[in-house]
């Protein structure tokens, strides 16, 4: 006697060895002995073989109309029998009653199970949604084939290149065009981005990264929506100075001036003067939505995306030949020793003489110009040469502080794209389209210029975020406990040293159109000029505010991206620049774990070679080709410049603040071919 069984929903069938009231000892064909209980035994049979009624009852499942048997099914419960009876003959043999039960069984849209042999059919509307579904799921699978084929031939079907970003990296992985790409992917063994690249799916490198920046981060668009500029209601007073911003020629948003008082008189008043839009836009208004969404104005070459909209910040901006209003702080000076005389901060207007452009004066105002080792023919010459005096006497004292020099041995390095035929700068407002000609210049950091704004930024934002402190006013603060390789800077609410400036305390306060956490920094500062002692009760912002440690998280996220997608641009561009001017060797300095630093480009990547050289070694390499989409650069070193010292035996001590890694990282995509997605059409 032989008996077929549930198996937890698998049938089996072996010979019955023992059998008891409530179960059986069944032995498999396997020779494997199993304890069944009686409930679970559904048919009895004495021919054929366990082994061919399975296989020829699935055999015959299969031909088994189940459209009929759904058709003459009664309403409750039915057994397997019964429909076996009524479909072949009241005489059905095992192999009949198995390819019953097999397809009741894999049909469950059609008949739900109700256990021991027994099923009800479905109700018809549910069984209609359910053949639909199953359906649509032949089609979808009948598609996936449709569109591996094309990618596996380089073909892009639109849909997916359509949704290239998200397959790439936010992927549904339920969804038709990712299961594509990945079935794709498996039947040709190339990487998705390389498969996707060879059909066509990228037309540009330069547009790949811009949209794949902005379907991260700006998912809606860069544009901002209709919205006015409120208002400053306050009465200002008019300062008596006349003002002047340093900036470069691209920038539109021009968050601080300087003004100088009192030459000759043995007291100099210096003035920051800061862009104040924060006596318009409230905390929670539509204006401050649209910045906090932002948390910064997003930088690349040619290019950027502001944080506020451009009406907006024509409202506020530092423009010259208007009376601006401001949140200015004067700080007064011995003018023969520099000593700190005292600071005070007032709310005004202040009107704007000029707006300076570096990139246009770099040349002309200089350290000799600024002496007077050299004649000084330039605007507001007194006033600059003071501010320039005072900022090495600022630098010094803080460097003091820091116990080391601050280091300015590389250059920053600028960006100017050109259309294809060398003409027409392209500036902002107009978005690159990657085949602009590049052109690589050079900004020695330190400049006079530069000086002159850094050290008045790092003198109003270190005493600003002193006032808020002794006032009890928590502001965003940057601080960094030491200058020992791993300190990082961190933010925070309180009041803390910051190493690397040499400074108490530091804030970010001086750029409010351009960063959210300076606009921040700016109300509460606000509230201390208008209230003073009693500012505390009056900031937008108080002590322990779970609103300033979510500005921090967010800025610290937002800003760190736009950073990384900055140097993934200048990266991009730089590559650019090897291939129009058909670069193919540099020169270099080693860093560390293979990577070398070119010495005329801001590039860092790894060379062949290099991982068995010291640190700051100087080589020759040979750049042998380039990705411009994944911002690899091949190359291998070729010569050593500089002859081998005894200190060559082991790399120099890395300065903490040094960078020793790629300045772009790979490019990492969210798909998965390791994992193993059910077939598209299963049930």
């Amino acid at each position: 006697m032989f008996a077929l069984f549930d198996d937890a929903g698998k049938f089996q069938a072996g010979r019955v060895m023992s059998e008891a009231d409530s179960s059986m000892q069944i032995e498999l064909d396997s020779g494997k002995r199993v304890k069944v209980k009686a409930a679970n035994v559904l048919i009895k049979f004495a021919k054929p073989s366990p082994a061919e009624v399975l296989a020829q009852g699935a055999a015959q499942s299969a031909e088994i109309d189940v459209d009929l048997i759904w058709e003459v099914a009664p309403e409750e419960d039915f057994s397997f029998e019964d429909v076996t009876r009524e479909y072949f003959s009241a005489n059905a043999d095992a192999v009949q009653q198995t390819a019953m039960l097999m397809r009741l069984f894999e049909t469950p849209h059609y008949f739900h199970r109700r256990g021991k042999g027994r099923f009800r059919k479905a109700p018809e509307d549910i069984l209609k949604l359910a053949l639909a579904a199953i359906e649509r799921k032949k089609q979808q699978a009948l598609q996936i084939e449709q569109w591996t084929q094309e990618l596996a031939t380089g073909q892009c079907p639109q849909p997916i290149k359509d949704q290239l970003y998200k397959i790439l990296f936010k992927p549904d992985k339920n969804a038709p065009e990712y299961k594509a790409v990945v079935d794709a992917s498996k039947a040709t063994q190339r990487a998705p981005l390389d498969l996707l690249k060879g059909a066509g799916a990228i037309d540009s490198a330069y547009q790949f990264h811009y949209k794949r920046f902005l379907f991260e981060y700006f998912p809606k668009g860069a544009g901002f929506p209709s919205v006015d500029a409120p208002p400053i209601k306050d009465e200002l007073p008019l300062a008596t100075v006349q003002a002047f911003s340093i900036d470069d020629s691209m920038t539109t948003e021009i968050d601080d001036a300087l003004s100088v008082q009192g030459l000759g008189s043995g007291t100099v008043t210096y003035g920051i003067h800061i862009a104040a839009p924060s006596l318009a836009m409230a905390p929670g208004s539509a204006v401050d939505n649209l910045a906090r969404a932002r948390m910064s104005t997003v930088y690349m070459p040619g290019h950027k995306i502001t944080m506020l909209p451009d009406e907006v910040v024509q409202t506020y901006t530092l423009i010259e030949g208007r009376d601006c209003p401001a949140v200015s702080l004067y700080v007064s000076f011995d003018e023969a020793t520099l000593a700190l005389k005292g600071s005070e901060t007032k709310l005004e207007r202040v009107p704007i003489a000029a707006n300076l452009r570096h990139d246009k004066l770099d040349g002309v105002i200089t350290d000799a110009t600024l002496t007077g080792e050299a004649p000084a023919d330039y605007a507001f010459a007194s006033e600059l040469a003071f501010a320039f005096r005072l900022a090495r006497h600022l630098k010094a004292q803080r460097e003091v502080v820091r116990g080391k020099p601050e280091n300015f041995n590389r250059p920053d390095y600028t960006f100017k794209l050109m259309s294809a035929e060398g003409e027409n700068t392209i500036g902002d407002g107009i978005e690159p389209t990657g085949r602009e000609q590049v052109v690589i210049g050079t900004r020695q950091r330190g400049s006079a210029l530069d000086l002159i704004v850094a050290e008045a930024m790092i003198l109003a934002n270190s005493t600003w975020g002193g006032w808020l402190n002794d006032l009890g006013v928590p502001g965003i603060y940057r601080s960094q406990a030491s200058l020992q390789p791993g300190i990082k800077v961190r933010m925070s609410t309180k009041a803390a040293p910051h190493a690397g400036m040499g400074v108490a305390q530091y804030t970010w306060a001086t750029s409010p159109l351009r960063r959210y956490v300076d606009l921040v920094n700016q109300w509460q500062i606000v509230a201390c000029a208008k209230h003073g002692r009693t500012a505390a009760l009056a900031a937008p912002f108080k002590p322990r505010d779970a609103e300033l440690f979510a500005v921090i998280s967010n800025f610290d996220t937002a800003y760190s991206a736009y950073n990384g997608f900055q140097s993934s641009l200048e990266r991009y561009w730089a590559l650019r620049y090897l291939g129009q001017q058909e670069i193919t060797e540099l020169d270099c300095a080693v860093m560390m774990n293979g990577l070398v630093r070119a010495d005329t480009l801001p590039l860092v990547f790894t060379a062949i070679g290099a991982d068995k050289l010291p640190r700051n070694a100087k080589v020759r390499v040979r750049v042998t080709g380039v990705d411009e989409l994944t911002l690899d650069v091949h190359a291998s070193v070729i010569a050593r410049l500089d002859e081998a010292t005894p200190a060559d035996q082991g790399d120099a001590e890395a300065d903490g603040e040094d960078e020793v890694t790629d300045n772009a990282g790979p490019l990492t995509l969210a798909i998965d071919l390791t994992e193993s997605d059910p077939p598209a059409a299963a049930p």
